[in-house]
This record gives structure tokens, sequence and C-alpha cells, in this order.
């Protein structure tokens, strides 16, 4: 085995391409990388040894297939509802399949055929999910092997700004999908705490948050993901009494980001149709009650009692209290905030991003409860050698490598929660300067 395919040459994918295609003429191996953007796929490869592009829309089944069928492995690094077509591709076609989306249902239905065949299909191997899950299995393991019991565990990630960059109130500027971003968290958030099945509406998402320390970097806010339920069987931590994932955003972001929930600007739900010229004070102005005498800002202040002045300040910052003029006018509200913050919240070519992750663990140990803060800080060059597309690419990149050297070997369908997976990539990551700080408490 020796033919490596990317599909996707996006922003994420920069590391990954990097670390497989310079491991192409040391280890005679071939990497094709196929993009719709076909002058995108060739710079990224930049012409070295063992490397060619190819142009590919991934609607073309004949063409897709085709490059399928030169590969060994096949990485999908497309939009994550691609994720099962490819799969089933590789499936058909005997070829090995890898991805850092999550594992979907339709690829769990896939789980049978892919041990008949004996073939390897990873998912969940970049940031979050991938990382997240090795740093912790790597210390649920070591625990359960001491015969401890772990009553607490809380993860948080986030992709933001490293301080040198933090230019604006919020900072905050998009380092991944700004859609994404925007309809963060549209659905119940779920988990459990000191035994207690929680329940968090969208409306209240926001306003549950708890603050999060790192060494040097200060306070965060974080919020629960959508669903941390489900990885207590992930992670066989089935009895534990508290479990939450969640996100990270800089303190007071989730406050001031909570006016447009309220104010129902992130909903995507229904169509908008704003008259050309509008405004962002008139965009803003039509999700407020109507008042004969009250200003903007008076009836926002009236409809948001607990709005304070540093979210005042980071909606004021954005342009929602001046006459500049709405740069989409046709959309769902979140399509035409999303267009606001597309150009306020634009990473600059000098600007760095920064990926926070900390877990916090309580263990019931012999001597007493001990707490364990496992957290990773990791820096991007700048806006195009970022750390959310190191700390995505490297992991899957680190994957795929020690399968074709023969150092993983597995099939079936995997997410990287075993030792035979976590441990030799975590090991190359700390090579990489991707590693944890731990402290017991």
């Amino acid at each position: 085995m020796n033919t490596i395919l990317i599909l996707g040459a996006g922003k994420s994918s920069t590391f990954l391409i990097d670390y497989l295609a310079d491991s192409c003429g040391p280890k005679g191996r071939t990497l094709i990388l196929a993009d719709l953007d076909l002058d995108a796929a060739q710079d990224k490869l930049q012409d070295r040894s063992g490397t060619r592009a190819s142009q590919l829309d991934t609607q073309d089944e004949q063409k897709r297939r085709t490059l399928i069928s030169e590969a060994d492995v096949v990485i999908s690094m497309l939009p994550a509802f691609m994720h099962p077509l490819i799969a089933a591709d590789c499936l058909e076609l005997g070829k090995h399949f890898f991805s850092a989306s999550y594992e979907s249902g339709a690829m769990r239905e896939m789980r049978a055929e892919i041990d008949r065949k004996g073939l390897f299909f990873l998912n969940e191997c970049g940031l979050d999910p991938g990382i997240d899950h090795m740093s912790a299995m790597k210390i649920i393991d070591e625990a359960k092997a001491k015969g401890e019991e772990i009553v607490s565990f809380k993860s948080y990630c986030g992709g933001l700004l490293a301080p040198e960059s933090e230019d604006n109130p919020w900072k905050y500027k998009f380092t991944w999908n700004p859609r994404n971003v925007v309809l963060a968290g549209q659905a119940t958030s779920r988990y459990i705490e000191n035994g207690e099945l929680k329940f968090v509406p969208y409306h209240q998402l926001f306003k549950r948050t708890e603050t999060i320390r790192f060494r040097g970097l200060g306070d965060f806010d974080g919020y629960p993901n959508r669903d941390s339920l489900s990885y207590r069987q992930v992670y066989g931590l089935e009895d534990i009494p508290t479990m939450l994932r969640g996100t990270l955003r800089r303190g007071g972001f989730c406050k001031a980001w909570d006016v447009f929930v309220q104010l129902g600007m992130t909903d995507d739900s229904f169509q908008l149709e704003m008259p050309q010229g509008t405004t962002l004070r008139q965009f803003l102005n039509a999700f407020l009650p109507y008042h004969p005498e009250l200003s903007v800002e008076e009836k926002l202040a009236e409809l948001i009692p607990d709005l304070d002045f540093p979210a005042f300040e980071k909606i004021q910052w954005l342009g929602f209290f001046e006459n500049r003029k709405l740069p989409k006018t046709k959309g769902s509200p979140a399509q035409l905030l999303q267009a606001i913050l597309e150009i306020d919240w634009e990473l600059q070519p000098e600007d760095r991003d920064m990926i926070v992750m900390q877990h916090l663990f309580e263990i019931k140990t012999s001597e007493g409860i001990k707490k364990i803060s496992s957290s990773l800080v990791s820096f991007g060059q700048d806006s195009v050698h970022t750390a959310m597309a190191m700390t995505v690419g490297l992991p899957l990149a680190i994957a795929v490598d020690l399968f074709l050297d023969g150092k993983i070997q597995l099939t079936g369908l995997h997410i990287p929660v075993i030792p035979a997976l976590y441990e030799p990539i975590l090991e190359e990551l700390g090579k990489k300067g991707i590693g944890f700080e731990e402290r017991i408490h």
C-alpha cells in the first residue's frame, strides 16, 4: 500500500497535506490531492515528489470512483454530509477510509461490511473530535488500571485568537466555518451533573456558562455542547455522576452573543428580504418592539434587562447602532448576521489563532478525591498555517502514516479511543509540540 487520496484542499487540510506530501519521497508513496479548485490543490502540493493534483467535482460519480480506485487509503476532508458517500465508495472498492469528522449513523450501518472485508475505517481523528478523545482516554485508562473511579469529567475546547491578535472587544474572529459558529448550540444540550440529568434549551445556553481558567491566558466562558451523555458509553464511563463536554469562548463573549439569540437574529428557519440600502441599525430594529419615542439603544436595553456595558460595547463595535449598509439583504436572519460578522471577524494575514482545550477530572482514589486538570494550548503561525488546521490535520495525517507503515494493524470501524490508536498518535503529536500540561490539585 502506498497511494493516498485526499479529497478536499480547504483551510483545515494544510498541515495534513504537508505532512503526507513530505513523506512521499522518503517512503516511496504517491499522494493524489483532489479538489474542485485545481489551482488551489496544485498550490498546496508545491510540485513535491510523488504528488499530483486532480480537479474533482464530487458529484461526478465516475471520476470520483476512478480516483478512489487508484488509492489504497482515502482521506475525506469534504463537508461532513459527504463522508457517507465517500465511505460507501471505499467500502465497495475495498479501500481504507479516514476522516476527522464525527462517526455518523450511516457510517455505523457499514460496520458489518467493513469487518467482513477486513478494511480499516477511522473517524473522529482531528481536534474535537479527536485529540479530545485520545488525551481523555489516556487519563481514563490510567485511572482504571490503578483501580480508581472517575466521578467527574468535564472537557472544554475552543478555537480562538492568540492574545496578541485579540484586537476587538469580542476577542474573536472566524478560524473555522462561520456558519457553524453562528448556528452553534441550536439544539438542546444534554449532560449529567452529580447524578442529575440536565437539559439546556438553546434560549438558555449562553446564560449557563462556567468559568474555565488557563495559566497565563486568563478566563474563558465554557458552555455545554449539544450531547455529552452519549460519551459516557464512548469513554466507558456509563455510571459516571458528572459528564460534560463544552465549547470555550473568551470571558464575556457568551453574554453578548446571547443578545442575538434572544432577539432571534441567529434563527435559520425562515427567510427575510430586507429593502436594498437597509442599515445595520434598521436590521437590529427589525427585531425590536415598535415604540414611537424610544431609540434603538433604549428599546434594546428595555428588552434585554441584563444588558451591561461590555455586552453593549461588543454590539456597538459591530456597527449595529450605525447607518452602515447591510452586506446581504436576502436570507435567514442567521445568514444575514453571518454576512455582517464575516466582515468584522475576518482573520487577517498577520493574525494568529489559538486552540485551547482543558479536561477536568475528579477521581476517587484510596487516599480521597484527586483532581486533575489537563490543558492544551496551541498557537498558529499565521492566517493560513493556523492552530485549527494543525490540530485537525496532524492527528489524521499521523494516523494514516502509522497505518501505512504497519504500526497500526487494525481492521473495522474505529474512533481513536483505544491504546493501539491513541498511544502512537499522541506520541507523534508530542514531537510536533502538541501536548498537554497535567496538574494534580
